[in-house]
């Protein structure tokens, strides 16, 4: 294997790790022992992914000497429907363990904001956020990840015209960052008498919630703060008070709304939460065109007039435009089967920076 030499030096320094983190003295730099344990335990799913690829080859291995040793048909052929089985498993599990050679960053566990708009397509742009929103939903559940509703603007036809919501965990930054961009839906509408398939697009932010360095100062004279009543999907009121907030950031011009909280107070700190993302996320973009990096550089950093993937139902088929994957299983990756993308999608940006 190609990165076997990489992963043999990983594991020396994973055993060197252990008898450090055994010593007596370990806990005496606290920040030490910290980083030492955060590296521990990257390098223990190195360790792994590593164990379950050697297993893997092995049994392929000793399949194969078996089949070349047999004569009995029945054998012969269980035989060769094992070898198939491990050779379809062993490129998603080297896959795997090609993301985790991908060197952590320290903002791999950062709390991101996922920012889901309807566009071109209408009613079924909507019905597609809706979608897109249960399979990350299912995707963080299957990482055992925490989401947070913040925001959303139900429609009549049902989904979503937006939805905000936060993602934590181990690792979210780092799979999930590469999901900014256009996602186009290709299939037919309940509401199409012909049959005819409809192409519809709706666009993904993935932006980092600010730490405590970063968190902007906002004056309280800069914001315009107006109240309005609620309302839900087919006008109907969702409360009879002025409890939805709109904020307008006058310097900039950026405008959030929350209407989720039955309380004006928790939208208005949930609208804050939204807009200080947005501000610090204007600017790092300021910063990146002033230090004018290369496309190649500011490829995934959350360009949503890209198309990155397409979702054909009809075909139960997805593909990726950007690493060329396409799986027919469309079905699964709606129920939050997100891993292959992810994880493919982490290691190609990354040898892509290694190239540029």
């Amino acid at each position: 294997m190609i990165f076997e030499k990489k992963v043999r030096g990983m594991l020396e320094r994973f055993s060197e790790l252990e008898q450090a983190l055994a010593s007596p003295d370990a806990f005496e730099d606290q920040k030490s022992y910290r980083e030492m344990t955060q590296e521990h335990a990257y390098l223990s799913d190195v360790k792994t992914a590593w164990e379950k690829v050697e297993k893997m080859h092995k049994a392929l291995e000793e399949t194969r000497e078996l089949l070349g040793s047999e004569s009995d048909e029945e054998m012969v052929a269980l035989l060769k429907e094992e070898i198939e089985e491990f050779e379809k498993r062993l490129p998603a599990l080297e896959s795997s363990l090609e993301t985790l050679l991908v060197p952590p960053d320290p903002n791999d566990n950062r709390t991101v904001i996922l920012e889901l708009r309807a566009g071109t397509g209408g009613d079924e742009a909507a019905l597609f956020v809706g979608d897109c929103v249960r399979m990350y939903q299912l995707y963080a559940d299957i990482r055992g990840w925490k989401f947070e509703q913040l925001s959303s603007s139900p429609s009549e036809a049902g989904g979503f015209k937006e939805y905000i919501m936060a993602v934590s965990g181990p690792n979210v930054k780092r799979l999930l960052q590469y999901e900014a961009g256009t996602h186009r839906v290709q299939r037919i509408p309940a509401t199409e008498a012909s049959g005819r398939i409809h192409t519809s697009a709706i666009t993904v932010a993935v932006l980092l919630e600010p730490s405590e360095e970063e968190i902007a100062k906002i004056d309280e004279k800069d914001l315009r703060i107006d109240t309005y009543r609620a309302s839900g999907a087919g006008g109907q009121h969702v409360n009879v008070t002025d409890s939805a907030v709109r904020i307008t950031h006058i310097p900039t011009g950026v405008v959030v709304c929350c209407q989720d909280e039955r309380s004006q107070h928790k939208n208005k700190d949930k609208a804050l939460r939204i807009l200080q993302v947005k501000l610090v996320d204007q600017q790092r973009q300021e910063r990146e065109k002033e230090e004018a990096q290369t496309r190649a550089a500011q490829v995934g950093t959350g360009d949503r007039s890209e198309r990155i993937r397409t979702y054909n139902f009809p075909q139960n088929r997805v593909t990726d435009h950007r690493i060329n994957l396409t799986l027919y299983h469309l079905d699964q990756v709606v129920q939050g089967q997100l891993g292959p993308f992810c994880e493919a999608l982490v290691a190609h940006f990354y040898q892509q920076k290694l190239a540029s």
